[in-house]
């Protein structure tokens, strides 16, 4: 086990970092090069464990990858009369549900059986919303009992088109839907419940895939997908950390430039303006002509309470935990709802960063869907424990750059942050200086 981290107090925050390639694209992008015909060709690849899963589970399956460094990487698409291989063992997605319920609609259009698992932490999330589908479609889904993995899936091609409604809005089932629709044998659709990110679309689209969408339905037809040429603009969940952190500070500024801006994902900037930050994007030419792209510079101010609920929870939900964590600085009430989902990530996000929180001295309270934040409080250095999971590891590394007490925040579990962002506190220490 990795030590923890120690993050001191800082008193200055002001500068410009350029993050990661957004993790959510960078996974598409692989899958779908994998099933276009030829040669794709994606720069700014997510640097992180989730996305290496992704590729070493394509590359078990036959897929030929080249990786030339920087985030750049060549992959050698199967095309449309090329199966998968069957791959010789299991395919171990790590701490990856993007990995594992995307591949499961990929893998569910393959004429082979083939196993999906992953570590103990993905072992408990719920798997059973993606195997129904794909089981209305004609795949046979095993699952272990309560509905998770590990996953068998045993494909069959051409899978039956169907109409998907869920109950709980997810782009990771969405995905999964749209990708077997590819080997469907009509127009498959998904109906959201309320819109989520449309990364899967746009980049189908990039593909050339006939893909239509309007009035919360999602439609996909099969057919031949063209190789892609991509650039993946920065994670907007990475700099929401750094973004969020300047967010508390009167006179504290930073700058990410070349981040994606999907409108499904930019909730988080639709909150700091509503908490009082200043915010400012200034639009870039889109990635590929399908992602839209920006600089983004948040200034501080003084923060006032919010409310989040609805369809905005969708648009931040992996932000949610660094929101309710400068929420603590902030004046009045802040109100997260609608977010039970935050209690089957990587932890149960909302019991685990209430805990963190109080140790430092926030006033909050869990909710089934959510919590209550209290502010503003004085933070103080403590020894906290992220549980593995990212997210938490750096929203507790931005509540012990607000402490005011003399120390550093011990943050255990924090080699999780290698998910999604390796050099995270490396970024952070670039950007500031810690007190004394």
């Amino acid at each position: 086990m990795s030590p923890p981290a120690n993050v001191a107090p800082l008193f200055h925050l002001d500068g410009e970092i350029r993050v990661p390639g957004d993790k959510g694209i960078s996974h598409r992008a692989l899958i779908l090069g994998a099933l276009a015909a030829g040669r794709s060709r994606v720069t700014g690849l997510a640097p992180g464990d989730d996305v290496a899963r992704t590729a070493s589970c394509l590359r078990a399956c036959g897929v030929r990858m080249r990786f030339l460094g920087g985030g750049r990487v060549t992959v050698e698409g199967q095309g449309p009369d090329r199966p998968l291989r069957q791959p010789p063992g299991r395919l171990d997605c790590g701490n990856s549900g993007s990995t594992m319920r995307m591949l499961a609609g990929v893998l569910a259009g393959q004429p082979m059986t083939a196993g999906l698992d992953g570590d103990a932490s993905l072992r408990r999330r719920p798997m059973l919303r993606v195997a129904e589908p794909l089981r209305r479609m004609g795949a046979a889904v095993r699952l272990a009992a309560g509905g998770t993995a590990p996953m068998t899936i045993e494909g069959r091609r051409p899978l039956a088109a169907i109409t998907h409604a869920p109950e709980m809005a997810s782009a990771q089932v969405k995905t999964a839907v749209l990708l077997a629709g590819l080997f469907a044998d009509g127009a498959t659709t998904v109906v959201e419940p309320v819109p989520t990110r449309d990364h899967t679309e746009r980049l189908l689209r990039l593909c050339g895939a006939e893909v239509t969408s309007g009035g919360g339905r999602v439609t996909v037809r099969p057919g031949v997908l063209r190789a892609l040429s991509l650039r993946v603009p920065g994670d907007i969940s990475s700099a929401a950390f750094f973004l969020c952190l300047a967010a508390v500070r009167p006179g504290w500024r930073v700058r990410c430039p070349g981040v994606g801006l999907n409108p499904g994902r930019d909730g988080v900037l639709e909150v700091l303006r509503g908490m009082g930050a200043g915010v400012e994007v200034e639009e870039r030419a889109a990635a590929g002509g399908a992602e839209p792209v920006g600089d983004v510079e948040v200034r501080g101010a003084d923060l006032n309470g919010v409310r989040i609920a609805g369809p905005l929870i969708p648009r931040l939900i992996d932000e949610l935990p660094v929101i309710a964590t400068i929420a603590t600085q902030a004046e009045g009430t802040t109100e997260i709802r609608d977010a039970a989902e935050l209690r089957t990530k990587e932890s149960d996000r909302i019991s685990r960063l209430v805990a963190g929180l109080r140790l430092m001295g926030a006033a909050c309270e869990p909710l089934p869907d959510g919590l209550i934040v209290e502010g503003p409080t004085i933070l103080h250095p403590a020894a906290v424990d992220a549980a593995g999971d990212h997210r938490l590891a750096m929203a507790f590394a931005v509540a012990a750059c607000l402490a005011v007490s003399p120390g550093v925040t011990r943050i255990a579990g924090s080699e999780s942050v290698a998910i999604s962002y390796p050099g995270f506190f490396e970024d952070l220490a670039s950007l500031a200086r810690p007190s004394g």
